[in-house]
């Protein structure tokens, strides 16, 4: 049984509403724009990247489809000279996208260099720069870097690095510190109940993916490549992880995951050599932790799981009501709708229907009147994830028109991107996408 609804966190844009809270027709909203990363190098470079801004009110209207971005960062400038000069390496990749609780900055995860930049958000002006620590066999990546709802920390996953760390933050200072002592080494960690956290049968790859910070910030839910998952607290140091759970209960390629009605939703995918197809929603409670508790405790639900045919549950994200929860699949090109009340699968999106064919979705957000989902479509020479799920036919961002408050909804538009190399090739690849909230203006909550 899920819980009652009571709060929404928005863990697509860090946004907290109460439950209660519904808007009429004519309603307070804020004016907001769409950030897209693009993960290929800048053109001509070796590093950098791209990220593509946009105007909300041109995505939400008519003229969607012809949009031409409000700005355009070229993270191989300003963004790579203060890497450079903090930490002697160039950032490549950029892969995750996240905004702090008031959208006054931004934070950009470096998936191949493990860089983690904040950004002012209004001057998008680069502030800070820092690098994850080498770990398992040296290696260290970002593949994703969360901010807490209360802005004291940001919590990196180091996937092949397999660390779990934390950056003290105080975005009203830019004053970001990497604390080292409160990392969880995830290769050679022990569990409260005495197992090893990397274990053959248990645990057998624990490359952290999306750490999912809860709206008190001090629960972090950590999704694991090779199955399993851990929740942490992250307040402490070192962090402290309060529940264990093994491949039997949350399967391989754990993914994502968003806070709403009281409840954690997280899933797991396929899109790896070693694990190709898999579609599965877990629900999970939001108290009930303890390093006393045994393994698998609290237990989750799991909602929804598809695992024999050709499947990929990647990105996620909630209605503004949050009464229904989207799953994107990559390899079908579809979104599946569940109930956060019930848990059930309500409603199937064909997102080849309305644009071109095989566009492989893969992250999303919400408008702030919630008319519409912005999703990142991906390009046809992917740079991350196996290929089979993450090869899209064009490059973008996928305008999706809700309907029925987010039970339905139809593929609207797409908004190309392109990285022509000089061979002719595409290179643009389409990853993170997030909503920026600005300044207030009323809204009509009809569609256009």
């Amino acid at each position: 049984m899920l819980l009652p609804r009571t709060l929404v966190y928005l863990f697509a844009t860090g946004i907290f509403l109460p439950a209660s809270i519904g808007l009429s027709s004519s309603a307070f909203a804020k004016d907001f724009e769409v950030w897209l990363v693009d993960q290929s190098n800048s053109n001509g470079k070796t590093f950098g990247g791209t990220i593509h801004i946009y105007d909300g009110d041109v995505l939400n209207g008519k003229a969607a489809a012809s949009t031409t971005p409000t700005d355009v960062l070229d993270l191989s400038g300003a963004t790579s000279a203060l890497c450079l000069a903090s930490t002697g390496a160039n950032p490549v990749r950029p892969h995750m996208l996240f905004f702090n609780s008031t959208h006054s900055h931004a934070i950009l995860s470096f998936v191949t260099s493990g860089h983690v930049v904040i950004f002012n958000a209004a001057t998008r002006t680069p502030v800070a720069c820092i690098r994850t620590s080498p770990g398992a066999g040296g290696a260290r990546q970002a593949h994703a870097a969360s901010p807490a709802p209360d802005d004291s920390y940001i919590l990196v996953s180091n996937q092949n690095g397999k660390l779990l760390e934390r950056i003290d933050a105080n975005f009203a200072t830019n004053t970001f510190t990497l604390n080292a002592l409160a990392t969880i080494n995830l290769a050679t960690c022990v569990t409260p109940n005495g197992e090893d956290c990397q274990d053959v049968e248990l645990r057998p790859d624990n490359a952290p993916i999306v750490p999912i910070v809860d709206s008190s910030s001090t629960l972090g839910f950590i999704t694991l490549r090779g199955g399993g998952l851990f929740v942490v607290n992250p307040k402490t140091t070192p962090m402290q992880i309060v529940a264990e759970y093994d491949r039997t209960t949350v399967h391989g390629n754990g993914f994502g995951g968003v806070q709403a009605a009281g409840t954690m939703f997280v899933n797991s995918g396929g899109g790896t050599s070693t694990n190709q197809d898999e579609f599965d929603v877990y629900a999970f409670p939001l108290s009930g932790y303890s390093a006393a508790n045994s393994p698998n405790t609290p237990t989750p639900e799991l909602l929804y799981s598809d695992d024999g045919g050709e499947r990929d549950s990647h990105g996620m994200t909630v209605m503004k009501h949050e009464r229904f929860l989207w799953v994107l699949d990559r390899v079908q090109n579809i979104a599946e709708i569940f109930d956060t009340e019930t848990g059930a699968n309500i409603n199937t999106v064909d997102l080849n229907i309305g644009g071109p064919a095989g566009l492989a979705p893969d992250l999303a957000d919400v408008s702030p009147s919630g008319n519409r989902i912005f999703v990142s479509l991906r390009g046809p020479n992917p740079l991350s994830g196996d290929p089979h799920a993450s090869t899209g036919s064009t490059p973008g961002l996928g305008v999706i028109k809700v309907k029925e408050h987010g039970a339905r909804g139809v593929l609207k538009s797409v908004v190309p991107i392109h990285n022509i190399d000089a061979g002719g090739i595409e290179r643009a690849d389409a990853h993170g996408i997030r909503v920026r909230l600005k300044g207030r203006k009323i809204l009509c909550s009809k569609s256009r």
